[in-house]
């Protein structure tokens, strides 16, 4: 119990000191997610609007698929990204191998279809109250998915902020094509599990508060956008 509690209060001390090493890491960590989170919200929300508005051929097994990788294992998208930007891979030339341009394209494919995913969910039910006015007012796809994606942004909200939870706490596909490098790709999971296997848990115990902290205030976003739709959905 004494060393447990002398190393918590070495981790709040990293925490409250603003520690150089600790809030690089973090830094790292939150561009990274970030910038991939925005990159999977440019992508997925418009495809989930596309989704929740045209009807073609194969529309279910394109939802299906779309459904199957939300779920997608992080290290074989880490294997996949590895393997197009190695030297051997068509990408290789970029030599993007062990950067955070490599850690955001990895993050990125994990969150797009779970972006994607759920805007279709949110989109769809709002397309089916306003289809009859769509087809009075006659506008085209693109004004109907403009339209959806306005008037659902707090769910869509909801869906980008599910993103961020899943990137920020993924650690599997970022260590394989970003090297857990020191100071240049060195971010909150790859260091929590560096640092324990070092056995210097205070540092771990630092990030991990962090992160635990950042993943409570996603959750604490989400309901609050929930309620805010629900309100607004009966006002």
């Amino acid at each position: 119990m004494t060393d447990f509690s002398s190393i918590f209060g070495l981790a709040l001390g990293l925490v409250a000191s603003g520690d150089g090493e600790l809030y690089a890491i973090i830094a790292l960590s939150l561009r990274v997610t970030l910038t991939a989170v925005a990159i999977g919200c440019l992508v997925g929300l418009p495809l989930g609007a596309f989704l929740a508005v045209v009807r073609f051929p194969g529309h279910g097994a394109v939802t299906a698929l779309l459904n199957a990788f939300m779920g997608l294992p992080p290290v074989v998208v880490g294997l996949v990204v590895y393997l197009l930007l190695s030297r051997a891979g068509p990408l290789g030339v970029l030599g993007l191998l062990y950067t955070p341009t490599a850690m955001i394209i990895a993050q990125a494919v994990l969150v797009t279809p779970l972006i994607a995913a759920l805007a279709r969910q949110s989109l769809s039910d709002l397309h089916g109250e306003y289809d009859e006015l769509f087809q009075s007012l006659g506008l085209s796809t693109r004004r109907k998915m403009a339209a959806l994606i306005w008037d659902g942004r707090y769910s869509l909200s909801t869906a980008a902020l599910a993103g961020f939870g899943r990137a920020i706490a993924e650690v599997g596909a970022v260590i394989i094509v970003g090297g857990n490098i020191e100071h240049v790709t060195r971010v909150m999971t790859t260091a929590i599990a560096l640092e324990t296997s070092k056995g210097d848990l205070a540092l771990a115990l630092a990030l991990g508060i962090i992160l635990m902290t950042l993943s409570l205030a996603v959750n604490a976003a989400v309901l609050s956008l929930n309620r805010t739709a629900r309100r607004l959905a009966y006002a």
